[in-house]
């Protein structure tokens, strides 16, 4: 039914040129826009998923998925929207250790009793994510027990941290693919009873580059109307970024975390979903602070709120909670849409900045 959805990607182009004052037209027009392709760029990545296998295959998928986040921040940071930015980025991990992993877990709950993971390869993850949680607290808890804080300062502190959190990544990786790939093996039983015909790795490409570039040009115009349209709505920025930018920048880990836990596939499932999360902290958010030395109009630090690096923080301890047993069902898929529900409120009846 998404693909219905594909005309409006023309319409928002014409929006924007046709009525450019009309901000909020414009931005939800844009905004559904997106869904179809990201929900196209998820079905292209699992094809490429059932090749490579799990680990390798939700590696894959959560890396296309995240193209449209990356894609969507990049425009922002070039427009200097920095506090929109970090609230992405808190967003799309939140949004994928919570909203996307608690819907595939309810999914997958309700067509399963009880559904079964690796444990060692989630618990790997979830290490990882608690390190990317320590990052993000490290310059605010600096910037508070420090009373002669500089812009350079936390500059140097941002890009040393995210020099380092690029090189973790790259170990695990290496760890997770190479040295120790086992540890990240599937451990559950896939149903099979439903067949689709696989596509040729061309299809596969050409789909991912003609949605991404599609992505691309209706993240510039999503984002050119972000700010006038949540002042429109009384919304504040950070509400739009930590929820209505991120879940638009998830849509494909929607699609393709939810279809593989319907299909007993949960070891593809949390890949995807906790995997996502940790590219996002480890890799997309430390590259967009080194970019920004090059783009936009001025550097971006990784001084988080502290609303935001509290968010993160929840999201992380429950994610650890609820995935390091090996098993998953529908009560725990609710558990973690119950915070995401909470969290979402307390930012939604934050005042307007």
């Amino acid at each position: 039914m998404l693909n219905w959805l594909l005309v409006l990607v023309p319409v928002a182009i014409a929006l924007e040129y046709l009525v450019p004052t009309n901000h909020l037209l414009v931005f939800a027009t844009a905004a559904v826009a997106i869904l179809p392709l990201a929900g196209w760029m998820g079905r292209a990545t699992e094809q490429l998923a059932d090749r490579a296998g799990e680990g390798v295959g939700g590696l894959l998928n959560a890396t296309f998925g995240n193209a449209a986040e990356l894609i969507i921040a990049l425009a922002a940071l070039r427009a200097g929207l920095h506090d929109v930015v970090k609230a992405s980025i808190a967003g799309s991990i939140v949004g994928n250790i919570l909203l996307v992993l608690g819907a595939a877990m309810l999914a997958g709950g309700l067509r399963y009793k009880e559904q079964h993971f690796n444990v060692v390869g989630v618990r790997s993850q979830a290490t990882m994510l608690t390190l990317a949680a320590i990052a993000l607290i490290t310059p605010a808890a600096y910037n508070a027990v420090t009373d002669e804080v500089t812009a350079d300062y936390q500059g140097i502190l941002s890009v040393s941290i995210s020099v380092i959190l690029l090189a973790v990544y790259a170990s695990f990786l290496l760890f997770s693919l190479r040295t120790h790939s086992a540890l990240f093996a599937g451990s559950s039983t896939p149903d099979d009873g439903e067949h689709i015909e696989p596509w040729p790795v061309g299809r596969a490409i050409s789909v991912l580059a003609g949605a991404t570039v599609a992505v691309a040009w209706l993240s510039e115009i999503l984002v050119g109307a972000i700010e006038p349209t949540a002042h429109e709505l009384g919304l504040s920025d950070i509400f739009v970024g930590v929820f209505v930018v991120a879940i638009l920048g998830n849509a494909a880990e929607h699609a393709s975390a939810i279809t593989a836990a319907r299909k007993n596939r949960m070891d593809l499932s949390l890949s995807i979903a906790i995997g996502s999360s940790v590219q996002v902290a480890l890799f997309v958010a430390p590259l967009l602070v080194l970019a920004s030395l090059v783009i936009g109009p001025a550097p971006m630090d990784l001084l988080f709120t502290t609303g935001l690096v509290l968010l993160v923080l929840l999201a992380v301890l429950i994610t650890g909670q609820v995935a390091g047993d090996g098993r998953s069902d529908w009560l725990k898929g609710v558990q973690l849409l119950a915070v995401y529900l909470i969290l979402g409120f307390a930012f939604f009846l934050m005042p307007q900045s």
